[in-house]
């Protein structure tokens, strides 16, 4: 399901552009920080969507736990339970215990 954010002070326009794409993600699947950043137009700043998933404001309306990184390991979630709670997600979200 996709959530439509609406319009709000909060972050930059680049992390709203992140947050936005974010939401774009199936359940059950991942995509990279660097494939984020191609598809914002970006695609030398997949660092910098990393940092704006740090500040996520929203954690699982925006879906940042769905972004890892590109070597397939799970990279940080800024959400509560941190790192544990990432691979809860993940894991429940395709079915079984990968991550």
């Amino acid at each position: 399901m996709i959530y439509q954010l609406t319009k709000t002070s909060y972050g930059t326009q680049f992390q709203q552009n992140v947050w936005k794409e974010i939401t774009k993600i199936p359940f059950g699947s991942v995509r990279t920080y660097k494939e984020i950043a191609c598809l914002i137009g970006s695609p030398q700043s997949s660092r910098s969507v990393a940092n704006a998933c740090a500040k996520n404001p929203y954690p699982i309306i925006i879906p940042c736990h769905r972004v890892i990184r590109s070597d397939g390991s799970i990279g940080g979630y800024s959400g509560s339970g941190g790192i544990n709670k990432k691979k809860q997600l993940l894991n429940f979200e395709i079915g079984y215990e990968k991550y």
